[in-house]
């Protein structure tokens, strides 16, 4: 697993909001005193007077930014993913409720933050958000797919929206130039045994663990659920019915998240058993290492893709 997430999210971010900036004058970035961690503070270098600093008060950062929509202009607002939560009540009843054009991106999500222990930690994010009408939801898996989606977010959303990103916990997936479109899914791996749907940085995972698999003669596909509302349904069921098993993973709940997403289709369009990867009825902790939370919490490629054989063989020696 070492060497496997080497670019970092938060760089993406900076310089697709420098970008944008260039690019549309109503643009207004918003933080929550978070901009040297989030990457924003590269937009307030660029544009200092489209900049707004709220200070640690998540609530005064939605309310603010749902006021400046309702002026007409493009707010962007930015912190911590598990902080961000603390404005859930005024994200629902300002920005949901009256389809503001909206952007929330919510930073060190998942393990990212793994030094600060469980409270930096947001597994929940997804469930809260998915829940809410009108959000569209991108949780981009690498750097590539990050500058894209935030382009396509602040650019071509008509409503309120939600991006998840870790920090500098980033994968390698895509070439320079793949194109993402909401409501679209990302099939990265052909699979018969079983077929793996992710989001984020366990994309990367996923892709590790496929190949693990593959030695040991198992036929492993892969799919990114970058867009996860709206979800493309018809990706999901046409590769779960090609597929022996399914299996969801994600660095969140399995509770509300890509798991329960996954679920759900399957329920009404194609029943099929689905076998969940993730953290169950926990919290989050502290390590030295983003691999080492991971191996922790059960997310590393190699427990993963036990976890797989297990369910497939019986045999659940992979590593």
């Amino acid at each position: 697993m070492e060497g496997l997430f080497r670019g970092s999210y938060r760089r993406a971010l900076a310089r697709s909001l420098v970008e944008l900036g260039d690019k549309m004058e109503d643009l207004v970035v918003l933080d929550a005193d978070t901009a040297s961690s989030t990457g924003s503070i590269e937009f307030s270098r660029r544009f200092p007077e489209r900049f707004l600093n709220v200070g640690i008060s998540e609530q005064d950062l939605i309310g603010t930014a749902a006021g400046i929509a309702i002026a007409g202009l493009r707010p962007v607002a930015l912190a911590f993913s598990s902080f961000i939560m603390r404005a859930w009540e005024q994200i629902r009843n300002t920005i949901s409720r009256d389809s503001l054009r909206v952007t929330i991106i919510g930073t060190h999500a998942g393990f990212s933050d793994y030094m600060d222990g469980a409270s930096h930690q947001a597994l929940e994010d997804i469930a809260l958000m998915r829940v809410l009408p009108g959000f569209t939801i991108a949780v981009p898996a690498d750097e590539t797919a990050t500058h894209q989606l935030v382009r396509v977010l602040v650019e071509d959303s008509r409503g309120p929206s939600y991006m998840r990103i870790g920090r500098d916990n980033a994968p390698r997936i895509y070439e320079s130039g793949e194109e993402f479109r909401i409501g679209g899914c990302k099939v990265l791996e052909e699979g018969s045994d079983a077929v793996v749907f992710s989001m984020g940085a366990m994309v990367g995972v996923a892709l590790e663990a496929s190949r693990l698999l593959r030695r040991k003669g198992l036929s492993v596909g892969v799919v990114d659920v970058y867009s996860v509302k709206p979800v493309d349904e018809p990706c999901i069921v046409g590769r779960s019915r090609g597929a022996g098993l399914v299996v969801t993973l994600e660095e969140h709940s399995i509770y509300g998240g890509l798991g329960s997403l996954v679920s759900e289709v399957l329920s009404e369009r194609l029943p099929r058993r689905v076998y969940r990867i993730g953290v169950r009825d926990a919290f989050g902790s502290s390590a030295g290492s983003y691999e080492e939370l991971l191996r922790f919490m059960g997310l590393d490629p190699c427990t993963v893709a036990g976890s797989i054989a297990g369910v497939l063989s019986g045999g659940s020696k992979v590593c």
